[in-house]
């Protein structure tokens, strides 16, 4: 594969140490895409610096929504999403505009390509009024009561800074040479779509509702760290899987809020892997099959 010279230089990586990938002969070619949640910048873009087998452009909202088509994602070996668009704080809550239907577009059209994703941490909140978004994720954060699937759900539950055990659910090039380790980070109690995924890292965490505090009473009525009032089913304590959109292999990562996290050598490991995983020709051949089976058993 050859070393693109071609893509926006927004965000060029440098090359310093790696992470623990095997060596290769080029560099994987990685668009970065972030805005429409607040992060610690410096640390989080040292993950992407750090890694010598990658080089990469970050690209933010609005004009990200311009790259998400089959013409500019052939100049990408894989899309790191640490954005979430569609959600716009503000007095009485949160508003959730739909994305333009050239977006929409393009990013079906990437998944008929077979365009891989990797979705980190807050992008499961991410176009809350495009319910698409969530079967292309595996699940979503609800910042205010909705429907997910057709059925009322209460919003989400977060914990920030929670230390927790992460291990691995099942042996795959992602979770390879990953022991159970503890991480520092926020968790979601949240919908998590397990008819559609398959599993990659279980948390330790206890995922019932008092463990966690009401997305809602924080971004409607500005009271932090509250579940007063709040009910929600016990959830899953999934923590990471892959799945298929259209013929895309797509990774979802719950990890990374915060520094703590970004610092984790075991985050940065999975993420590694997960980039290289996503951008292989295995699997995109996986993708591929996932996606005939699911439409041999779609009822008619």
């Amino acid at each position: 594969m050859e070393d693109h010279d071609d893509i926006p230089d927004y965000h060029r990586a440098s090359t310093l140490a790696s992470t623990a990938l095997p060596e290769q002969g080029y560099k994987l070619n990685v668009l970065l895409v972030t805005r429409g949640h607040p992060f610690d910048r410096d640390t989080f873009f040292d993950i992407f610096d750090s890694n010598s087998d990658i080089q990469y452009s970050n690209v933010e909202h609005p004009a990200a929504q311009f790259m998400f088509n089959p013409e500019m994602a052939k100049k990408f070996d894989c899309y790191v999403q640490y954005d979430m668009p569609g959600v716009e704080f503000g007095d009485g809550g949160p508003q959730y505009p739909e994305p333009p239907e050239f977006y929409k577009e393009g990013v079906r059209a990437m998944g008929e390509e077979g365009c891989p994703l990797v979705i980190l941490h807050h992008c499961a909140a991410a176009w809350p009024a495009w319910p698409e978004w969530s079967e292309i994720v595996g699940g979503h954060f609800l910042y205010t009561p909705m429907k997910s699937r057709g059925v009322d759900r209460p919003d989400s539950g977060y914990n920030i800074d929670v230390t927790h055990t992460v291990s691995p659910a099942i042996d795959h090039p992602i979770t390879r040479g990953i022991e159970p380790f503890e991480i520092t980070d926020e968790v979601y109690l949240s919908e998590i779509f397990e008819d559609s995924i398959i599993p990659l890292f279980t948390s330790n965490w206890d995922f019932r509702r008092d463990n966690f505090y009401s997305a809602s009473n924080a971004v409607v009525h500005g009271d932090l760290n509250s579940n007063k009032g709040w009910h929600h089913n016990d959830g899953s304590n999934v923590v990471g899987w892959i799945k298929a959109y259209k013929n895309s292999p797509v990774v979802y990562l719950q990890f990374g809020d915060g520094p703590a996290a970004y610092e984790n050598p075991n985050f940065r490991r999975i993420l590694a892997q997960a980039i290289k995983w996503a951008s292989s020709d295995e699997a995109k051949s996986w993708a591929i099959e996932m996606h005939a089976a699911s439409n041999l058993v779609k009822p008619e």
